[in-house]
């Protein structure tokens, strides 16, 4: 489903190997969350998907868990940026933006960090929607007003 939806939208999509079930348990396991539904099947079926310009509009499994731990524990982040707890980060837009579900409270909504500002903005309903916006425009500056 995921790598049909992405192939309409962008025909040169790039995709990986899927992760396996025990590979997302122990993601889940370090991140001491669940990964979101739609998140969790996207990756069963290509662990990542690349858009334009080679930039990961999904991340592997294993970044998604470096990127957010990092991110929940970074001290200096901790004191430049508002908390990242409520987040999970799964892409980025190449350029230092990235892309997050809201965990707190849990909804299917994406969201952007723009790290120059700091600034959290909603730019799609859910992952499919998120998909359909990142790898149609091809640009990095999609979800900017």
């Amino acid at each position: 489903m995921w790598r049909e939806a992405a192939t309409a939208v962008f025909p040169g999509v790039g995709f990986r190997e899927p992760a396996q079930a025990p590979e997302l348990a122990a993601a889940e396991k370090q991140l001491r969350r669940t990964l979101p539904l739609e998140l969790r099947q996207l990756l069963l079926e290509s662990n990542g998907v690349i858009g334009h310009t080679h930039v990961d509009a999904v991340w592997p499994i294993d970044q998604i868990v470096q990127t957010n731990l990092h991110f929940w524990s970074d001290q200096t982040s901790a004191q430049l940026y508002m908390p990242f707890t409520p987040f999970l980060f799964f892409g980025d837009n190449g350029g230092g933006d990235q892309f997050a579900f809201v965990q707190t409270p849990e909804r299917p909504d994406i969201f952007v960090w723009e790290h120059e500002s700091d600034s959290r903005r909603w730019v799609a309903n859910n992952l499919q929607d998120y998909l359909s916006r990142a790898l149609r425009d091809g640009g990095d500056g999609w979800y900017q007003l």
